[in-house]
């Protein structure tokens, strides 16, 4: 492999959210930071010689973003998903969860309600409540195998005149399903049935393990595409989510142009010059590196079943389909959440996301980021003995 992603790269004093604000989240600094939802592998060096190229030139100023921004985009929707995406349906945002609250602010009035499925991404939460619209919840469904399927038939019966969004993770946080094209069609129908909004973010869409494949929704038919919206950025792929920058992928016109007209009332159009440059560079360049980077990940969910497996049969994990994120299931520990997540902080000292962040059915769960050198996921595992 060309890139080395066993080197540990010291991250503290860097202002890093995942080592940095461990005081803030956790209350203490001496944890295992394996929680933040970026990787501990250093940002591709294409990438970084792109943005030093940009700095030979002394000024800063205003600067748009040219058509080979979205063009890499189209070209790598093209290559990596076999999609075929119109650069009129591309507008730019700053940011994914950004882009999510500009979509429920641009595409709902306050009132309405908006279905999301937990276990799922928790600013989700907040982006449906601190924008004063109801939040609905549609609990996945877990096996006994611990994988997690959508309950359409709960999900139909929640739907009423108030309902105008769903919102959806595909790859899904935490659990880790790639949603099938089967499951995403089912989900088209009801929004044309029903005249919703699949408000769609699709973040981790290049962490795809075989044999299951990405389908954007958009892709299904033209008529699902007008029902729907996808939220993505090269910032999870290629360890840039520092630069703040994501497109939204809008067929429906009257859905693109209120959506715009919401950035521009709020005047958040422009970007930044690092984060034009990065996305373009990434999704230009970045195929080879992309492609040693899920080899070594898929190797590192090999190496924490196996070790689960073997040392600590106590706590369960479903390989993910799709993500760098596993979610650790601690039920058959005998003990309670809270004594679970104080454990974890003060025995194990090791920092993960608390499932219940995820929603109420995140019970006896944590969410573990295996994007990190093997050496650190060993030192990792090895402090989770003290639930075996």
């Amino acid at each position: 492999m060309k890139y080395n992603f066993d080197q540990i790269i010291d991250r503290r004093g860097t202002n890093a959210i995942k080592y940095d604000k461990m005081d803030f989240f956790f209350g203490r600094h001496d944890l295992q930071p394996l929680w933040v939802a970026d990787m501990d592998f250093a940002t591709p060096d294409f990438i970084l010689e792109a943005l030093k190229q940009r700095l030979s030139h002394p000024i800063l100023g205003y600067t748009k973003r040219p058509q080979s921004f979205y063009k890499s985009y189209i070209d790598w929707a093209k290559k990596r998903y076999q999609w075929s995406v119109s650069n009129k349906w591309l507008e730019f945002s700053p940011g994914v969860v950004g882009a999510l609250s500009i979509a429920i602010l641009s595409l709902t009035n306050e009132g309405d309600k908006i279905i999301i499925q937990p276990p799922v991404y928790h600013p989700f939460f907040d982006a449906i409540t601190g924008n004063k619209r109801q939040l609905v919840k549609n609990p996945l469904l877990k096996d006994k195998n611990g994988i997690y399927q959508m309950d359409f038939n709960a999900l139909e019966k929640l739907i009423d005149s108030q309902t105008k969004m769903i919102i959806i993770s595909n790859p899904h946080n935490p659990v880790g399903r790639v949603w099938n094209k089967t499951d995403l069609e089912k989900l088209g129908k009801l929004a044309i049935k029903y005249n919703l909004i699949i408000l769609s973010d699709d973040i981790h869409a290049d962490f795809i393990y075989s044999p299951h494949q990405y389908t954007p929704i958009i892709k299904l038919s033209k008529e699902i595409a007008q029902h729907s919206i996808i939220i993505t950025s090269p910032s999870k792929t290629f360890n840039i989510a520092g630069l703040s920058t994501s497109i939204a992928i809008i067929p429906n016109e009257d859905y693109r142009k209120n959506f715009q007209k919401k950035m521009h009332d709020m005047h958040l159009f422009l970007g930044n010059i690092f984060g034009n440059i990065a996305f373009e560079t990434a999704y230009q360049k970045g195929e080879n590196w992309l492609n040693e980077v899920l080899k070594y990940l898929k190797e590192n969910i090999n190496f924490v079943q196996d070790y689960l497996n073997t040392h600590i049969p106590t706590i369960k994990t479903a390989a993910p389909e799709g993500t760098f994120l596993m979610w650790l299931d601690f039920s058959e520990t005998g003990l309670s959440h809270n004594v679970i997540k104080e454990r974890l902080l003060n025995e194990a000292k090791l920092a993960l996301n608390d499932g219940k962040s995820f929603g109420d059915n995140g019970d006896k769960h944590f969410r573990l980021n295996i994007a990190t050198p093997r050496k650190n996921l060993e030192t990792a595992l090895e402090k989770l003995k003290i639930f075996a």
